[in-house]
C-alpha cells in the first residue's frame, strides 16, 4: 500500500497515511518536551514560541503575504534561538528516549558505566561508615517522591554520591533518586514497608528501601550506618551483604532485563 496515497477528504485538505503520522510524531515531541519543562522557566518561553509558530501557520492558511514573508526570513533565527535558549531539555528529552526500553536492548553500555558509578560509590560509601539509601527508578515514574526532596539534577557519579551522603552534607538524610541515568533530587522521603511480623530485623532505611520496591518497579540500593553492610532491594525482597562483584551483577541485571539473577 503505497503511503502517500490519501485515506480522508476534508474538503479541500486530503489527509493520508504519513500525514497522520508525522502529526503524531510532532504532537509526541512537543508533549515530551513540555512534560519536561513543566514547572519550570522555560515552559513559559516554549509557549511563546509555540504560539509564534501558530500565528505563522494561520498567517499563511490566509495567505497573509506579508505577515508569512516576516515569518519566514525569521525561521532560521527562531529554529538558532530554540537550540540556544532549550539545550539543557533538549538534552534531557534525547536522554529519556535513549533509556526507552526498546533502545536499551541494542544500547547498554551508558547503563553499565552508570551501573559501575553507583557500585563504586556503595562501596567508598560501605568503607566511610556512612549510611545511603539509594533508589534506580525504571519504568514507574517516581515524581511524586522526587518532589518530596531537593532537586540535584546531575550526572551519576561515585564523587557526587558520596558527597550527599556524607554526614556534614544537609542532603545526607533520606533517599537519592536516580532517573534516566541522572541524579534526579536527594534528601528524598519514601513510603515505609507495610507492616510485617520480622518489621523488627529492618532500620529505616531498609523498610523505605522495601516500601518503595513493593510501590514501584525501582531497584534500591541500601548501605547501613550501623553494619556497613551493602543492601540490594527488588520487588519487596533483600539480599544482604553484598560484596562488589556481586553488586555490580544484581545492578545490571535488573537494569538490563528486569529481574534478580
Amino acid at each position: 500500500m503505497n503511503p502517500n496515497i490519501k485515506i480522508f477528504q476534508f474538503g479541500f485538505l486530503p489527509v493520508g497515511i504519513m500525514d497522520i503520522l508525522d502529526i503524531l510524531l510532532v504532537a509526541f515531541v512537543l508533549y515530551k518536551l513540555y512534560m519536561i519543562m513543566h514547572r519550570t522557566r522555560a515552559v513559559q518561553m516554549f509557549i511563546g514560541i509555540v504560539i509564534i509558530f501558530l500565528v505563522s501557520f494561520i498567517a499563511q492558511a490566509l495567505n497573509m503575504q506579508e505577515t508569512t514573508w516576516i515569518f519566514r526570513n525569521l525561521r532560521t533565527v527562531w529554529l538558532v534561538a530554540f537550540v540556544i535558549l532549550f539545550q539543557p531539555e533538549l538534552r534531557r528529552l534525547l536522554t529519556i528516549m535513549g533509556q526507552n526500553r526498546f533502545v536499551r536492548l541494542f544500547i547498554k553500555e551508558e547503563t553499565s558505566l552508570v551501573v559501575e558509578e553507583i557500585v563504586k560509590a556503595a562501596i567508598e560509601i560501605s568503607k566511610r561508615g556512612y549510611g545511603a539509601l539509594i533508589v534506580i527508578a525504571r519504568d514507574t515514574g517516581l515524581k511524586t517522591i522526587i518532589e518530596t526532596g531537593m532537586p540535584v539534577q546531575a550526572v551519576v557519579s561515585s564523587p557526587i554520591l558520596i558527597s550527599l551522603f556524607n554526614p556534614r552534607s544537609p542532603l545526607h538524610d533520606g533517599a537519592v533518586i536516580i532517573q534516566n541515568d541522572i541524579i534526579e533530587a536527594a534528601k528524598c522521603i519514601l513510603p515505609l514497608n507495610r507492616s510485617t511480623p520480622n518489621d523488627h530485623k529492618w532500620g529505616t532505611r531498609h523498610r523505605a528501601a522495601l516500601g518503595i520496591s513493593e510501590e514501584s518497579d525501582a531497584v534500591v540500593v541500601v548501605i547501613s550506618e550501623e553494619t556497613g553492610k551493602i543492601s540490594f532491594v527488588q520487588n519487596g525482597e533483600i539480599i544482604q551483604g553484598l560484596e562488589q562483584n556481586a553488586l555490580l551483577t544484581l545492578l545490571k541485571n535488573a537494569m538490563q532485563y528486569g529481574d534478580m539473577p
